[in-house]
């Protein structure tokens, strides 16, 4: 115990020391020739994935030797959405063939939200890749030089709460969630840091975890949190009325620092202050199953991040126009892309990354923003899709339609037309449907059985339906009442209009004030 502390002290002043020095060394414009050093990833991607079957089918070898790489690239490489990704190549990496679109076999596989073919998709994490996001989360710690956080905050315990370490294994590779494999993955200098520690980070089962750090938080000295909000909002709680304490700060006295991931930490902030006694550091962190694509580097609650350009994913970016994506969010054939010296600011982008994990101009779904060009830094806008997710649950369109869509047959009812939003509820979050329909219905069974659908087809719901997304509420409406809100709100209705399924910002806003001069109660 003596040696991990004074260990733990004497890496704390070395992690300063390097962080002092970073800041006195002069620095560029961030985005001081991101082009180039986009282009210089670009074929270093190339170079290292020509041999393997995507790169001799696209001929990446003769692509490396064009003029304007760049260009050829685009010219002569699809773009592709999971499915394509996965149907054409990724399943011949799950079987255990090497060398399919990145050298070498795949050993992990990170599970990510479901689709409407599938409960999980299976995203490819290689050990280039696994290097790639050790290399930014050192970058993200030496970006809190400017803080002005004491020397001795180095030396305290990093809690990390995401998904189990113990990970499934067929005999080819293994799968789980993504910060399952990062964390199993940590640098052995670390370890020293890292709470809740192996024993308890092997626990695949949400609840137990969370029972053992509420039985050892009052043995840790935590400095930062890492993890989503709704978990993380929960564990605190949990802590508090364990402990009968008043703020965490009286089980943790050093924590300051927050670094959130997975969803917005905006409309956390306010139930956090009220499980503290000194304002947290809240930093955002853009970390997806395909890659660490950004981070927060400054203290700016809801901020723009910094777009990490140089470490082994290349970015292109699709215009979120109707030009290039349809009524749901599907990419048209033959998108425009653009590369990062072509945007604009405050402007949606769908961006496509390549990477070093095999993802080859891949439609990752979200769409983001440039707040900053000359300095690379960014925010993210929402989804390709609509896609509902208040606390990490993902729910897409296409979950949502087939959910309501077998809970109609095995009730024999019909209904074409409902919304979704979001809710605060028992101090977290709800889903609140309306449901478009002239005849009588049990709104309490058809609740149940959206849920249950729903539990099935999107796995990152199921999660969240044990933990921060408390209930559902299903309400109906008549038919006449989604067409008069179109009438109202679209002015000209045609076949081709459609009802929007997940209702945001002033459309929400809209429907609101539209059922409450209707009569109808909220």
């Amino acid at each position: 115990m003596v040696f991990t502390f004074y260990t733990m002290t004497l890496l704390g002043k070395v992690i300063k020391k390097t962080i002092e020095i970073g800041e006195k060394i002069p620095k560029l414009n961030r985005n001081q020739g991101a082009f180039k050093k986009q282009a210089k990833v670009l074929r270093s991607l190339m170079k290292k994935a020509q041999f393997t079957a995507f790169g001799e089918h696209y001929k990446f070898a003769q692509i490396l030797h064009e003029k304007n790489l760049v260009k050829a690239f685009a010219q002569n490489i699809p773009v592709h959405d999971y499915n394509s990704m996965f149907k054409n190549w990724w399943y011949r990496s799950l079987n255990g063939e090497p060398f399919v679109t990145w050298p070498g076999p795949v050993q992990y596989f990170a599970l990510s939200s479901g689709t409407s073919e599938a409960s999980s998709k299976h995203i490819p994490v290689t050990k280039d890749m696994l290097k790639a996001i050790r290399r930014v989360g050192v970058r993200q710690i030496l970006s809190t030089a400017h803080f002005n956080l004491p020397e001795d905050h180095f030396s305290k315990g990093v809690l990390m709460i995401g998904g189990s370490t113990h990970l499934n294994y067929n005999g080819t590779y293994f799968e789980g969630d993504l910060s399952g494999i990062t964390t199993g993955n940590i640098p052995f200098w670390f370890q020293f840091f890292y709470k809740p520690g192996p024993r308890i980070a092997r626990h695949a089962d949400w609840a137990t975890k969370l029972d053992e750090m509420v039985l050892n938080a009052k043995n840790w000295d935590i400095g930062i949190i890492c993890g989503v909000p709704a978990w993380v909002q929960i564990l605190l709680e949990k802590i508090i009325a364990y402990y009968k304490v008043k703020t965490i700060h009286d089980i943790w006295p050093n924590l300051r620092i927050y670094v959130s991931g997975g969803v917005a930490i905006s409309p956390y902030v306010h139930s956090f202050e009220k499980l503290t006694a000194s304002p947290l550091i809240f930093i955002d962190t853009y970390l997806a199953s395909e890659g660490y694509i950004a981070y927060q580097n400054h203290q700016d609650i809801g901020g723009p991040m910094q777009l990490v350009t140089d470490n082994g994913i290349y970015f292109e970016f699709v215009p979120f126009t109707d030009d290039n994506f349809d009524e749901e969010g599907n990419l048209k054939p033959n998108p425009q892309t653009l590369t990062i010296n072509q945007v604009d600011e405050d402007k949606e982008y769908a961006i496509l990354l390549s990477t070093c994990a095999g993802a080859w101009r891949y439609l990752i779904g979200d769409v983001i923003k440039f707040t900053s060009v000359d300095n690379a830094e960014i925010v993210i806008a929402g989804r390709t899709k609509h896609f509902l997710s208040l606390c990490g649950e993902h729910l897409s369109v296409d979950n949502m339609n087939k959910a309501l869509s077998l809970a109609c047959t095995e009730m024999n009812i019909e209904i074409n037309e409902y919304c979704v939003f979001g809710i605060k509820h028992q101090s977290l979050f709800a889903h609140k449907w309306y449901v478009a329909t002239d005849e009588k219905i049990d709104t309490e069974i058809l609740k149940q059985k959206i849920d249950a659908h729903l539990k099935v087809l999107n796995d990152d719901y199921r999660v969240e339906r044990i933990s921060a997304l408390k209930d559902i509420f299903v309400e109906a409406l008549p038919h006449q009442l989604f067409i008069d809100f179109l009438i109202r709100t679209k002015r000209k209705v045609g076949p081709q209009t459609k009802f929007p399924r997940v209702l945001k910002g002033k459309t929400l806003d809209e429907w609101n004030a539209f059922l409450k001069e209707k009569g109808y109660n909220q």
